[in-house]
């Protein structure tokens, strides 16, 4: 399974990092132009990373309908999962404004190398992300197995308990497998986050606050709430949401049932009771 490896560094003064991505600068920027599929750079080469498989709370969010300003999960793990993200890359102290902004970082940037095979929608390069630096041969093509996943920042999340497994159809099989090993033993420990999560038992929507400051669930679900309550005329009635997800063609496998279908088929909605009917790594949406 060759993925591109790209040797680099990652900064993050003046940017806003989250559990889940960062920029990278690679050593070479011509690099991205042999990935299939086109990735946004700034004028030094950087792109932003969106770390494949994983998906952790979020920081700072604003959905692209309705009027919301910007909007948080639960700050204790959302920064958490920041915090863990550029710690494990190797920055040592981290100063962050009120916007989340990174105003002082040190060290400025530390060395890094991702495996990347192309970029998504928003032109993120979906990649592992390694600190330090590899042995192997910039721009070369890299196995990715096990033992290399290990290393990841990704698994890493994951092991942690700060990350919520979240798979895309692209993604190798057998990577995929050990990611989800990995997830189901940090939630059957109740390490970090699961020790909160109410993805699957579900919860009560009564209030905006009640997503935004209380109750900890998978982020691409709360994405899509948050989109909804958005349009919703300040209401928090969940009478529309399935229709309203079910407008957004998020295609998805169970893989359990190896059924093709789509998001909102795994949503449960009772009144005001809101859950996911599956597991999150019971799921793999398919890309855009």
């Amino acid at each position: 399974m060759p993925m591109m490896l790209i040797q680099g560094k990652y900064r993050v003064v003046n940017a806003a990092p989250d559990g889940d991505s960062v920029r990278f600068y690679p050593n070479n920027p011509q690099l991205w132009k042999k990935l299939p599929t086109r990735v946004r750079t700034n004028h030094l080469g950087g792109a932003q990373l969106r770390l494949d498989s994983i998906d952790t709370l979020e920081t700072h969010y604003r959905p692209n309908v309705g009027s919301f300003p910007m909007q948080h999960q639960p700050k204790k793990y959302a920064h958490a999962a920041a915090s863990e993200l550029l710690e494990f890359l190797g920055f040592e102290k981290i100063t962050r404004g009120s916007n989340e902004i990174i105003t002082s970082a040190e060290p400025e940037e530390v060395p890094g190398f991702i495996l990347t095979r192309f970029a998504d929608a928003y032109g993120r390069s979906v990649a592992f992300a390694f600190q330090g630096e590899s042995d192997a041969a910039d721009g070369s093509d890299v196995f990715f197995n096990k033992a290399l996943l290990e290393k990841s920042a990704n698994y890493h999340m994951l092991v942690q308990g700060l990350a919520y497994p979240t798979f895309y159809s692209k993604l190798y099989p057998d990577i995929r497998t050990e990611l989800a090993i990995v997830a189901k033993k940090a939630r059957d420990e109740n390490k970090g986050l699961w020790s909160v999560d109410k993805t699957n038992e579900g919860f009560v929507l009564e209030e905006l606050k009640t997503i935004t400051d209380r109750v900890v669930i998978l982020p691409k679900l709360f994405r899509r709430l948050l989109g909804y309550l958005a349009i919703n005329d300040g209401s928090v009635s969940l009478n529309g949401f399935l229709d309203y997800i079910g407008s957004l063609d998020d295609k998805l496998i169970i893989l359990s049932e190896g059924h093709v279908t789509e998001f909102d088929y795994v949503i449960e909605v009772d009144a005001k009771n809101l859950k996911l009917k599956y597991l999150p790594e019971d799921l793999v949406f398919i890309e855009k």
